[in-house]
């Protein structure tokens, strides 16, 4: 199974990006899917979750701004993210716990997308 993220860059400050992630490979199905980020110096921290049925939870950091959503189908997450500011700069991870066959799951992660917000 891989993740393979896409969609960062450079934004100015009250921007919007839209950050990809899309799984491959043999798995039954994917459960929660993840986002979250690590900026220089910082540990890495929580961003967002949506379950495999939709409900979601966010960072009180990014409320309101960021929104993540997933299409099953294509068996994608995406992160909406408004009005940037320059403290979001920082790498976003993308990770989806992966249900290989029935009964066993297994947490994948993908390579990470440099998203940079200019003052």
């Amino acid at each position: 199974v891989q993740l393979q993220a896409s969609g960062g860059g450079l934004v100015q400050a009250g921007g919007s990006l839209r950050l990809s992630c899309a799984a491959s490979g043999r798995f039954f199905s994917i459960n929660d899917m993840y986002w979250t980020r690590q900026s220089p110096g910082n540990q890495r921290e929580f961003v967002a979750r949506i379950t495999s049925d939709g409900p979601t939870n966010y960072a009180d950091s990014v409320k309101g701004r960021f929104t993540i959503s997933r299409d099953n189908d294509k068996n994608t997450v995406y992160l909406q993210m408004n009005s940037l500011k320059s403290e979001d700069t920082a790498v976003y991870y993308c990770n989806a716990d992966v249900r290989v066959r029935p009964g066993v799951n297994t947490n994948y992660w993908g390579q990470g997308t440099q998203v940079t917000v200019s003052s």
